[in-house]
């Protein structure tokens, strides 16, 4: 994890201020070749459960830092969008309603998301419940997918399931199922919705446990392709 890169978390975490972790991210720019991606998560990709430096970084943000220039940001709202065309929400904190807004409408004017939306996380956590840096149970919808055209349901079957992803079979956990209509296509079972929003787009997957591969709880079973599909989820956005 680069040690920028590890700042601008800091600041985005401890601090909870927007300007200042955009501020901040924007003197990281150490992938000068590569796209920007804007990461906004309440799992422990940036850092580990204890927030230490000496456990920052994840392979999947290792291998994210391979393909763009991460930049952490603390809240979905128009100033740590600005500039901004690319986010990944890796199951975010509930945003509050005026930031939703700016969120809606910062795709609308061309941005692309990739929200991994889990209505039932099984991320293992050793902080306790009410624990304002624990992940969230699960996604909370306060009307932004139904917004878009969507509905996220919870899951039918509780538990470890493979499911087919365009050229991927990926292994989930309790993943939900997506409908949608309109603007949304739904696609593999209800895991992937894709949606076209105004000039962008907006891809959302039912499931934010299939990135949990390392570390106590990790998913057991076949992940080689997991860390692939939010790769090609990803690098189906045409960012020009």
């Amino acid at each position: 994890m680069r040690p920028a890169t590890i700042a601008a978390a800091a600041a985005a975490l401890l601090l909870g201020g927007a300007a200042v972790a955009v501020r901040i991210a924007d003197q990281a720019g150490s992938g000068a070749d590569q796209p920007t991606l804007a990461l906004l998560t309440s799992l422990p990709l940036m850092f580990g459960e204890q927030f230490g430096i000496e456990g920052a970084g994840s392979a999947t943000l290792t291998l994210l830092e391979q393909h763009y220039a991460v930049v952490p940001i603390a809240v979905a709202d128009a100033a740590s969008l600005k500039h901004r065309k690319l986010l990944l929400m890796a199951h975010p904190r509930a945003q509050p309603a005026e930031m939703l807004v700016e969120l809606d409408r910062w795709v609308r004017a061309g941005g692309r998301l990739l929200l991994l939306a889990d209505p039932k996380l099984e991320w293992e956590s050793s902080r306790p419940l009410g624990d304002a840096l624990r992940p969230p149970l699960y996604f909370a919808d306060t009307g932004l997918l139904g917004h878009w055209g969507l509905r996220l349901d919870a899951p039918s079957v509780d538990g470890p399931r493979l499911i087919k992803a365009g050229k991927y079979e990926i292994l989930a956990s309790s993943p939900g199922r997506l409908v949608g209509k309109g603007a949304c296509a739904v696609e593999a079972a209800g895991l992937v919705a894709r949606c076209r929003i105004g000039r962008g787009q907006a891809t959302v997957i039912a499931d934010a446990d299939f990135l949990n591969l390392e570390g106590p709880g990790a998913l057991d079973g076949p992940t080689g392709n997991n860390r692939a599909l939010l790769i090609d989820e990803l690098e189906r956005f045409d960012l020009r």
